[in-house]
């Protein structure tokens, strides 16, 4: 009778654990994929990294910017960044400086050397193009688990990969440029791959394509490239970066609002 019980308990407890599973919804799965993705990513302190970022228009013509960025972890709230603009020399000396908030507006300026003034950018702007580009302020800000409501749509390979695709919805949808993100994230290393932008009246506005990734301190994947198509423009961003330096000394002064000016 006892090994009976026992049997009939570990049935119970399996019947359980799968019920648990399957009572899983496709919002609760998609909230602990971008729980996971965030916390393989936590703890890099700082990094810099220098990009170019090659503008097409809908002709095929281009121009090339070079820029450095640097990045800052903040402990319980979002990331904070500051990328300065080396060439060419119509926007030398231009400094973006975002602070990103887990809840809450995200804050952000511009420094135009031409004008020798700080631009605080509005959080009803956040849609606008970056530099005339087609990322826009709330692309380049980092994207806190907090900032979005989620929902697992499927799996799917992607170009060999084994993906989950989450759909992001904003919180701050009355200021946000989109209705909804298309997000494809391996499994494996739960990187992001590919995303689908979607505006305000539900039709395909940009897709994002990341490539080669590589990861440092054993730990950090980073993008070697971002691509950015605009479908309703026929334009196109691509972002190149190189030589990643992770744990550098950063500290918060460095990206306080004074430093947009001493940028060099």
């Amino acid at each position: 009778m006892k090994i009976t019980r026992i049997i009939l308990g570990a049935l119970m407890l399996s019947l359980l654990l799968s019920t648990a599973v399957l009572a899983e919804t496709p919002e609760e799965k998609g909230f602990e994929i971008a729980l996971e993705a965030d916390r393989r990513d936590a703890g890099f302190k700082d990094y810099t990294v220098n990009m170019t970022m090659e503008l097409r228009n809908r002709h095929g013509q281009k121009s090339i910017r070079e820029i450095r960025s640097k990045t800052l972890e903040v402990s319980g709230d979002g990331d904070k960044s500051l990328s300065i603009f080396d060439n060419p020399r119509d926007v030398k000396g231009t400094a973006f400086l975002t602070y990103t908030h887990k809840s809450g507006d995200d804050d952000q300026w511009l420094y135009l050397p031409a004008l020798k003034r700080v631009k605080r950018i509005s959080s009803r702007n956040k849609s606008g193009s970056f530099m005339g580009s087609e990322f826009s302020y709330e692309d380049i800000a980092s994207q806190e688990v907090e900032k979005y409501t989620y929902k697992w749509i499927r799996d799917e390979v992607l170009e060999g990969r084994d993906c989950f695709v989450v759909e992001l919805y904003p919180v701050d949808r009355k200021n946000s440029g989109y209705s909804r993100q298309a997000t494809w994230i391996d499994k494996e290393e739960y990187r992001v791959w590919k995303v689908e932008y979607y505006d305000r009246k539900e039709s395909l506005l940009k897709t994002l394509t990341v490539d080669g990734y590589n990861k440092y301190r054993d730990r950090f994947w980073r993008a070697g490239s971002m691509h950015m198509v605009n479908h309703q423009k026929g334009k196109s961003t691509l972002l190149k970066f190189v030589d990643y330096r992770f744990a550098t000394g950063l500290r918060d002064e460095d990206f306080s609002k004074n430093s947009l000016k001493r940028a060099r």
